[in-house]
């Protein structure tokens, strides 16, 4: 195959340039303006549930903004998914927080609630005081059991940060991934659903979060006339720039979420029957996931093949691919950190791959992917 077939490449809808062009002509150049504010509508109107929406440089800052609101400091403990990008957990380092690892359960690939509260009770007993949140993902755009673990918060009375980063559009029992928890985090980074270059968003809960938010992410700035700072502050803000790509990316947000799920079906469709290949779906009803990126589980032993052996010929052949996450709680970085395992993650680690979804991939680059697939299988 000539062309090279990539993950989740950036599609543009022809309408970015004008909003871009606007900014340019009144000379909105700078890290607010009419497109942040009109990005952060489309997206309030887009997630629902009475949310306020806050754009920022990254999904990575919202999580940081969304630790420091929550009272997150040197001391705490937060509790975090461990399978999942770094991106989830290095914010609470940044807070002088430990990171708490939870293990995942089989149905969703996310969060154990079992595993959850088992944690939080044995973190209560060897600490003496509860975790100061708990941060749950949305892994691939699975939703999590989040019922479950915004239950178990309520219980324990932890406030829920909830990383949709991946999840834009994703519902669990028709709602929107990432308007749970007392905040949510979103990522328009350049493979994601919808991309603005670099960027994320901030869910918050009222209009009083959202000035809260904007004045961590402006420097925290007080409103005197001469710059007088009496807190420590994060240049966080999104570009009127940025905003214009994405407001330019909202108008084809439907039509990406459709063809990442239909890409899915057809992987459905091309692996049912297939001994050894398995491709992660929603496990029941009440799960509507983006497909962000369809996810397969290889079995060694039914296949005769690996995963990474699989990777490595899917590359040859002009098909990019990527390993599933490595939990967190096996990176070196955070060996010495509390964790709760399962050997859920482990083994999808060891076992899964990360196939082409976006909006660039066609049905016959589906066709050709299961093809290689299947032609990689010894048995």
């Amino acid at each position: 195959m000539d062309k090279r077939i990539y993950l989740c490449l950036a599609h543009m809808s022809g309408k970015e340039q004008d909003f871009i062009r606007e900014a340019f002509d009144t000379n909105w150049v700078v890290p607010l303006g009419p497109n942040v504010n009109a990005f952060e509508d489309d997206l309030k109107h887009f997630v629902g549930q009475n949310k306020e929406v806050v754009a920022l440089s990254a999904g990575t800052a919202a999580i940081h903004l969304g630790l420091i609101q929550l009272g997150v400091s040197t001391g705490d403990e937060v509790i975090c998914q461990s399978f999942t990008f770094c991106a989830s957990a290095n914010p609470v380092a940044y807070q002088g927080a430990t990171p708490v690892f939870i293990d995942s359960e089989e149905d969703t690939w996310n969060m154990d609630p079992a595993l959850l509260e088992a944690a939080i009770k044995d973190r209560i007993v060897k600490t003496g005081k509860k975790p100061k949140a708990i941060l749950p993902v949305h892994l691939y755009g699975m939703p999590a059991r989040i019922d479950e673990i915004c239950a178990i918060a309520s219980k324990y009375d932890i406030p829920v940060l909830e990383d949709a980063a991946e999840a834009l559009g994703s519902e669990f029992k028709g709602q929107k991934c990432g308007t749970f928890g007392t905040f949510g985090v979103l990522s328009f980074n350049g493979n994601k659903m919808i991309t603005t270059s670099g960027g994320g968003a901030l869910i918050v809960p009222d209009e009083a979060a959202k000035k809260q938010t904007m004045f961590y992410a402006t420097q925290a700035r007080e409103p005197f006339p001469h710059y007088q700072h009496e807190k420590i502050g994060y240049n966080y803000r999104m570009s009127n720039i940025c905003a214009g790509i994405g407001r330019g990316q909202m108008t084809v947000l439907d039509e990406h979420i459709a063809h990442h799920r239909h890409v899915h079906a057809l992987y459905e469709q091309a692996f049912e029957g297939v001994d050894g290949i398995t491709l992660k779906s929603n496990p029941d009803d009440r799960f509507n996931a983006n497909y962000w990126l369809s996810t397969i589980l290889i079995d060694p032993v039914k296949t005769g093949t690996t995963y990474d052996e699989v990777r490595r010929k899917l590359d040859e052949r002009g098909i990019e691919t990527r390993p599933l996450w490595k939990p967190m709680h096996l990176q070196p970085v955070y060996a010495h950190n509390p964790c709760y395992v399962n050997g859920v993650s482990e083994r999808l680690f060891n076992m899964g791959l990360c196939i082409p979804a976006g909006p660039w991939v066609t049905d016959e680059d589906v066709a050709y992917i299961v093809e290689q697939i299947k032609g990689c299988c010894k048995k």
